[in-house]
């Protein structure tokens, strides 16, 4: 690939990106609106001709990984893996 390739890809990337920031932004400020209405009617599930949308608690539990090593530093040391990715940044 040419420099003048490479910058228009470059160009049509930072493009792409900003565009899926501002439909994230969209997205995001119509689901708000959708939540609103949920929270103002007092409602956890709202059925349409053609959807379901449901907006409810979820409880979790995860391991405090920070905690177990401060409190098990071996423990920790047996049970952790170390991962490698790649990290593609344009700057």
């Amino acid at each position: 690939m040419s420099m003048n390739e490479l910058e228009a890809k470059v160009a049509e990337l930072r493009e792409l990106r900003r565009m899926a920031d501002e439909l994230a932004a969209e997205i995001t400020a119509t689901e708000d609106e959708l939540k609103a209405y949920m929270t103002a009617n007092s409602t956890e599930e709202l059925y349409g001709p053609s959807f379901k949308i449901t907006w409810k608690p979820v409880t979790s539990s995860r391991l405090d990984s920070k905690a177990l090593k401060a409190a098990a530093p071996e423990l920790w040391e047996r049970f952790s893996k170390s991962t490698t990715t790649r990290r593609f940044i344009i700057a």
